[in-house]
């Protein structure tokens, strides 16, 4: 693996350009046209004054646009992405320069040439949660031990397809000499087949962070060992064939170009097509290729194909060994945005063999 790697940062902004500037007696209305003009507003006094100005401004996102079906929440939240990302916050010496401020450890760990500069109220934000869920870890239900993200990095806040994939490690009884991870991410699957007793897990993904993040967490224990990583796409240099080929892809197809995280969240039109056409010589003939996947899209009328169904009736190369599925918890009463499709909601486990392959008996 590549020592490296271009790691993924909010790009500092570093324009002397003019501002408004935003404090607690600002008027909002004001700011929030100017934030819709695309004019940069600066937090100038308190932290919590940002989080004042993102309040009036989903206030009045919801005031002016519809908020209903599955589609005008997602237009509601590009909206609001592309407006709060105006509001603009100054970092001196690795700290945010106004009163009563998290301390971020992120602008030192990502920021070592430069000490001051600015970045937008929102990655802030993201940087603070980030630098939380770092430092304090994360339980995860099926794993023993506490994963530490790596800003930048996907990790599940759902376990039900985590819970699916566990059920069913517990009962392969297939050889457990390799296994590869595709969008390795946080590393939660590939730390559940180590736990299952793989002996060698091979990781890849197109997100540095998620490298960078394992490597330096596992450092050089044990688990290092038992967990090789690639920053590359699909299979990387892992060009062995294995015995099992574990991908939990984005669930939602995507409506822009995808850069960094988002890959973990959207899939574009060839992701599919090229990860089996690439699968089909990675997996040895007897071996098991499964996909964590989701009925998401197709519930809430994102696509009229799922693209493993069309795989299997199309694609020549795999066939259907198995196809599990879980009803997704209820979302939480506390959340807000409508989510009635949540109700038809499952998560789904495919497991695929080579076509023609016949288990021995």
């Amino acid at each position: 693996m590549s020592t490296d790697i271009p790691l993924h940062r909010p790009t500092p902004i570093t324009s002397e350009k003019r501002r408004g500037t935003f404090e607690r007696d600002t008027d909002v209305k004001r700011t929030i046209r100017l934030l819709e003009q695309g004019k940069e507003v600066l937090i100038s006094a308190f932290y919590s004054d940002g989080l004042t100005l993102l309040k009036a401004l989903k206030v009045h996102l919801d005031r002016t646009m519809p908020n209903d079906s599955f589609e005008e929440q997602r237009a509601h939240r590009e909206a609001y992405h592309r407006m709060s990302n105006f509001i603009v916050i100054e970092v001196v010496n690795h700290a945010l320069a106004v009163k009563k401020a998290p301390s971020i450890g992120w602008f030192e760990k990502l920021y070592p040439e430069t000490e001051d500069f600015l970045l937008t109220f929102p990655q802030v934000q993201g940087l603070n949660s980030a630098w939380q869920w770092y430092k304090n870890g994360i339980v995860i239900p099926v794993l023993r031990n506490k994963v530490h993200p790596y800003y930048g990095t996907y990790f599940p806040t759902r376990f039900d397809h985590l819970k699916l994939f566990d059920n069913w490690l517990k009962r392969y009884e297939g050889s457990k000499k390799t296994a590869i991870d595709v969008g390795i991410g946080s590393g939660v699957l590939s730390l559940q087949m180590v736990q299952s007793g793989f002996q060698k897990v091979f990781g890849t993904d197109t997100n540095p962070n998620a490298i960078i993040g394992l490597k330096e967490s596992m450092g050089d224990t044990k688990l290092s060992r038992k967990i090789e990583l690639d920053y590359a796409p699909y299979f990387g240099k892992f060009n062995k064939p294995t015995e099992l080929i574990v991908f939990n892809p984005p669930w939602l197809p995507s409506s822009q170009k995808l850069e960094n995280i988002d890959e973990a969240m959207y899939y574009n039109e060839d992701l599919f097509p090229t990860f089996f056409t690439k699968a089909k010589d990675a997996l040895l003939p007897d071996g098991k290729l499964v996909l964590i996947f989701s009925n998401l899209a197709k519930i809430t009328h994102l696509i009229d194909t799922h693209p493993i169904e069309q795989e299997l009736e199309k694609g020549g190369r795999f066939q259907l060994e198995k196809c599990l599925k879980k009803k997704v918890r209820k979302a939480s009463e506390e959340t807000k945005r409508d989510q009635h499709w949540r109700e038809d909601e499952q998560v789904e486990l495919w497991v695929l063999t080579h076509k023609d392959y016949v288990a021995p008996e």
